[in-house]
């Protein structure tokens, strides 16, 4: 994604998926944009980290907000080695004030909400809740390309990260806990 993001591929599909010439399809990628902003992710999670807090739920409340937050400063420390620029100022139907690749609305977006899905859903919803989790993740990062502010490479980028951001941070927790449980007191 990379290696061959910004070019004619990704010129392509960025162009057949904006939307400046469909004013209710640009509305509505605003407003999942606004999903996937970063004051709006954090919100989401203080909130649920409050509920799992009320919930005397304290290990899954730590393991969330170490998703969210250390997830988003690996974002911007990728952002900031990576250093590609985003599509032509022209083009942005929304501000934008940083570098391109990975896209952090896509990656937010996927830590955050997937991460509540899995630590707040009980068992036998979980599934259903980590499917919506990943769905909204999914209509927030096409929201990007639609509005011209992310080539398309950018943000399935994005969603790999997030994706694999939370099966590691989740999978340490379970393994923190496992082994917490087996020790002896």
């Amino acid at each position: 994604m990379l290696l061959l993001g910004a070019g004619p591929a990704d010129r392509g599909v960025l162009l057949a998926l904006y939307a400046a010439d469909e004013p209710g399809l640009a509305l509505a990628a605003m407003a999942f944009t606004f999903l996937g902003d970063w004051s709006t992710v954090v919100a989401v999670a203080l909130a649920a980290t409050g509920w799992l807090l009320f919930q005397r739920d304290y290990r899954s409340a730590l393991t969330l907000l170490a998703a969210t937050f250390l997830g988003r400063g690996l974002v911007i420390l990728q952002k900031l080695y990576f250093a590609r620029l985003r599509p032509e100022e022209e083009m942005r139907m929304v501000d934008v004030h940083s570098l391109s690749f990975p896209s952090g609305h896509a990656a937010n977006s996927m830590i955050t909400y997937l991460s509540i899905a899995l630590l707040l859903a009980p068992p036998d919803k979980r599934t259903a809740a980590a499917a919506a989790a990943i769905g909204l993740s999914l209509l927030i990062g096409c929201s990007r390309p639609m509005l011209g502010v992310h080539w398309p490479s950018d943000v399935v980028a994005g969603w790999a990260f997030g994706l694999l951001w939370v099966m590691l941070v989740l999978g340490v927790a379970q393994t923190l806990k496992r082994n917490s449980s087996t020790s002896p007191s």
